[in-house]
């Protein structure tokens, strides 16, 4: 079985969970569309320009860009890696597609509040598919995975920072709803801890093979 650094991984996946916590209980309490107004606030030409960048650290050539560097630096982590890259996709095409089909994102869901809503000019808005998000979803499964490698605070922290910086951004362009941003957090969790178990069991299985 793969030796990790569980400390750090017990820490981040309480600080997620707890994150994922209380951005569903404002939904619930305040309503996810009077959250979403409150959050989609315009920050001026450097707040744009700024989550229109910072966004991309969910983006799937970021993943390319994660398994490259664990190939050169730490081959031994590539399963678990894309166990989660895997099982990631899975859990949020099958939500998108079969659960929540066809859920409206904040453009859609508030035709009348389109002049108030703050979009990024330039950037294409979807209108569907909400829940969860999938760059989030994508960047709490690497901030999960980097904890659960290493060792290090500066990464339990930093990377908490900037996976909560792009879930922000995708309210911020106005891509997703708050909850949507929770449900990707949870997305995140669920990915990790399966990579895990799925992981051992193939390395126990392979182990056990090699000593037959």
């Amino acid at each position: 079985m793969q030796s990790y650094s569980k400390y750090n991984f017990y820490k981040a996946t309480i600080i997620s969970l707890f994150t994922a916590i209380m951005i569903a209980g404002f939904s619930i309490i305040l309503g996810k569309e009077n959250l979403f107004l409150m959050l989609n606030t315009n920050l001026g030409k450097f707040g744009d320009f700024f989550f229109t960048y910072a966004t991309y650290l969910g983006d799937g050539i970021v993943w390319v860009i994660f398994v490259l560097f664990f190939l050169w630096k730490d081959r031994k982590q590539i399963l678990v890696i894309v166990l989660s890259i895997i099982i990631s996709t899975i859990i949020v095409h099958f939500i998108k597609g079969s659960v929540f089909i066809n859920q409206p994102r904040p453009l859609e869901a508030l035709p009348a509040l389109k002049n108030i809503i703050h979009t990024i000019p330039n950037i294409t808005i979807h209108l569907v598919g909400s829940f969860p998000s999938g760059h989030t979803t994508q960047v709490f499964t690497m901030y999960l995975l980097l904890c659960l490698i290493y060792n290090k605070n500066w990464i339990l922290w930093v990377g908490y920072v900037l996976a909560l910086i792009v879930g922000y951004s995708r309210v911020y362009q106005a891509q997703h709803f708050p909850i949507d941003v929770a449900g990707g957090i949870i997305a995140a969790i669920i990915t990790v801890y399966s990579s895990i178990f799925i992981s051992n069991k193939i390395l126990s299985v392979k182990k056990s093979l090699m000593l037959i």
